[in-house]
């Protein structure tokens, strides 16, 4: 039989789990087009990631996970969940001095739920502060991580 776990094994198994579920559900966000069963594991890895970085993690950590829900729920086409985490998330990066790429990536996700809910003052708002900010960003990867992620969310019709 093995030892129980130490408390800070517990919460670092917590934070691998949180962040291993966030990344997958992004790295399933930005496909561009997903099975049914990617569809549900997107959707179950956003929810595991806020389940664990609500135990382990710190406002910003929920505000990430909220935001990764609210762009999972308008990717499946959901305006009432997404719009619920995007009220969660927003205030986060709409009120503080957020690095270029979070605020970048708090507009293009209220570009999405904006598009889901069929606001489209809000979703074309959103959308050019979204491209706006992004010329800000100077890390290449995190650049592509946002472009894949605009790959997903359209460029809305003027």
């Amino acid at each position: 039989m093995t030892e129980k776990p130490t408390p800070e094994d517990v919460v670092l198994w917590q934070k691998r789990f949180a962040s291993q579920a966030n990344n997958r559900a992004w790295t399933l966000a930005e496909m561009p087009n997903r099975s049914p069963e990617e569809d549900e594991e997107m959707l179950q890895a956003a929810h595991a990631a806020m389940y664990f970085w609500k135990i382990v993690g710190q406002p910003p950590n929920h505000a990430h996970a909220a935001q990764l829900l609210a762009h999972v729920y308008a990717l499946l086409k959901l305006p009432g969940p997404a719009a619920q985490y995007l009220r969660k998330s927003l205030p986060h990066f709409m009120q503080r001095d957020c690095a270029p790429w979070e605020l970048a990536f708090a507009h293009v996700v209220a570009a999405n739920v904006a598009s889901t809910e069929g606001n489209a003052a809000a979703y074309a708002e959103h959308y050019a502060d979204a491209k706006a900010v992004a010329v800000q960003i100077t890390d290449p990867e995190t650049r592509e991580t946002l472009n894949a992620t605009l790959r997903v969310v359209s460029a809305p019709n003027l």
